[in-house]
């Protein structure tokens, strides 16, 4: 669809991802990349001690789960995108821990989109996090991603 057409959207929901797990595997992973060890991450042991009961995904996880969950989205697009480069978030709040071996999905819902120069829209939607089974979200935040058609 144009980006005229999408505008027309504003406030609806574009898409629902399928679900993903968040495995201690992935959350290792994460560790490693970010140098966040924290116990109540990668110590399945002294997690069980803790008020969650096991192990926890980092909230930055959750957060950079994003990207892979929009990928696997069945959504409404522009056609003709070039290119789509993160510009930043208006808001993030980490509402619910993801515990290890989860599984999370993402739904969008469209809150802006403007064209900022000939060609390149810039676009806000309201990204919830949600996990498998519980009521309340991982996460909710407003992400911003800036199109060029």
């Amino acid at each position: 669809m144009t980006p005229q057409e999408l505008q027309a959207k504003t406030g609806e929901v574009l898409g629902v991802s399928d679900w993903l797990e968040v495995s201690q595997e992935r959350i290792n992973k994460f560790a490693e990349a970010t140098g966040d060890f924290q116990f109540i991450h990668v110590d399945e042991e002294k997690a069980k001690l803790s008020p969650f009961g096991g192990t926890i995904a980092h909230g930055f996880l959750t957060l950079s789960l994003v990207p892979v969950l929009g990928a696997m989205t069945q959504g409404v697009r522009i056609d003709g995108v070039k290119m789509g480069v993160n510009y930043g978030g208006n808001k993030t709040r980490f509402l619910s821990p993801v515990r290890s071996g989860k599984r999370v999905r993402s739904v969008t819902k469209l809150l802006e989109l403007v064209e900022k120069r000939p060609g390149q829209w810039q676009q806000t939607n309201e990204i919830t996090i949600e996990i498998e089974g519980e009521e309340k979200p991982a996460l909710i935040c407003e992400w911003i991603t800036m199109l060029y058609v």
